[in-house]
């Protein structure tokens, strides 16, 4: 028992570390989060999608076909350039600014974006499928209970990050703020994007 729930808090642990960092599916969450827009699905899809990577690795189920990486950074790479630069306009033109905070929520965009984010990500690939998988190789019997504390690890990430961001909902009322959340978005974005496709 003792060896179960060590190797489940190794999991959660090394999952938590992997998952915390600035990057397109957390600035994705983030913003939804805050505008309250389709929340519990786009924590649904990213703690589920995260979940069934990780059983790819601990299962050693990871990918036969070389190539795809480079396919899933190509494309992951063009679509986050395509969608940092769209947050960039935001910044640049305030009448997107008041177009985009102003409109309806869309339930179906925002669930088709967070699948694109979140499976056209090469880094989603190596963080769970190749180190996670790795890591839980090293438990043995035991690694689908590291898996399982490193599922729930994403679970709980982006569940206090959706839900909770909208504590700073009040801060960012104003436009202005809007504006220095999305050039936040729009750097990463692109950033990310362009280090897919030069890599690729």
């Amino acid at each position: 028992m003792t060896d179960a729930l060590t190797a489940a808090v190794a999991g959660f642990g090394s999952g938590l570390s992997l998952i915390v960092a600035i990057g397109a599916q957390n600035a994705f969450v983030l913003r939804q989060g805050i505008r309250r827009d389709a929340v519990l699905a786009v924590v649904g899809i990213c703690a589920v999608s995260d979940a069934a990577l990780i059983a790819l690795g601990v299962g050693a189920l990871v990918v036969a076909w070389p190539a795809a990486l480079t396919v899933v950074g190509l494309v992951g790479g063009g679509f986050l350039v395509v969608y940092g630069v769209l947050a960039a306009r935001r910044v640049l033109r305030p009448s997107a600014l008041r177009a985009a905070t102003g409109s309806a929520p869309s339930w179906r965009r925002a669930v088709l974006t967070c699948l694109a984010l979140t499976w056209l990500n090469p880094h989603v690939y190596l963080d769970t499928v190749f180190l996670l998988g790795s890591l839980a190789a090293d438990r043995g019997q035991l690694r689908w209970t590291f898996g399982l504390g490193a599922a729930f690890a994403s679970l709980c990430w982006f569940a206090a990050l959706g839900f909770g961001a909208r504590l700073l909902s009040r801060p960012l009322a104003r436009p202005t703020a809007w504006r220095v959340l999305d050039g936040l978005v729009a750097v990463t974005m692109i950033a990310m994007g362009a280090t897919l496709l030069a890599g690729a």
